[in-house]
């Protein structure tokens, strides 16, 4: 259910992220379509080969495509793999944490928009990357501002009367990022900020 309802989201249906305290929140799937404000401070520092980690309908993959930078996006959503692949992206229907191709070679990985959340587990998620990177190779994460407390939430998707199943969704601060970095086994991080978006580079 899930799936069809963040594919539905995709295609512009009106879907809200609910969190299990009852709030709703609009997700505007269809703003992941086109480069937003602060997407080029991501994709300046991506080289070849980039990972884009829950890369949805494609921008970034795309994007790094058509400027020479080989680039694949991993999604869970059908969908969301048929869009980045029908606008000329190379995208795979896969879970992180499951096989990836050139684990161990990836120059870059992204984590874009809040990805860094994906599984409730943000330390479990990036000792992950950390596998699929090469030595020597750099995570590219977006995080919450500073005055955001970390934590993980349980959400679901909902259309209507229709709703998904529970799942973990971590959120990180710009100011946890240094510690949680350094317990997933990253030596450098730096930090800063491109049009009101928080960005961290680990590696």
């Amino acid at each position: 259910m899930m799936g069809q309802l963040y594919a539905d989201a995709l295609g512009g249906a009106v879907t809200e992220l609910e969190y299990v305290d009852g709030r709703r929140v609009a997700l505007q799937a269809t703003r992941w379509f086109d480069l937003i404000d602060g997407d080029e401070a991501l994709l300046e520092r991506c080289a070849s080969p980039t990972l884009d980690i829950g890369s949805g309908p494609g921008r970034l993959t795309v994007a790094l495509t058509r400027r020479g930078v080989r680039a694949l996006g991993i999604d869970i959503t059908p969908r969301a793999v048929a869009l980045t692949r029908r606008a000329g992206g190379f995208a795979l229907l896969r879970d992180v944490f499951d096989e990836v191709p050139g684990s161990g070679q990836w120059t870059t990985a992204l984590l874009a928009d809040g990805n860094i959340g994906i599984g409730g587990h943000p330390e479990a998620l990036l000792r992950r990357v950390r596998q699929l990177v090469r030595p020597g190779g750099t995570v590219l994460a977006e995080v919450a501002p500073p005055d955001t407390t970390s934590r993980v939430d349980r959400v679901r998707l909902r259309r209507g009367s229709s709703a998904g199943d529970w799942f973990g969704w971590a959120t990180v601060s710009i100011t946890d990022i240094q510690r949680l970095a350094h317990a997933s086994g990253f030596a450098e991080v730096e930090r800063w900020t491109a049009h009101g978006r928080w960005l961290a580079c680990l590696s």
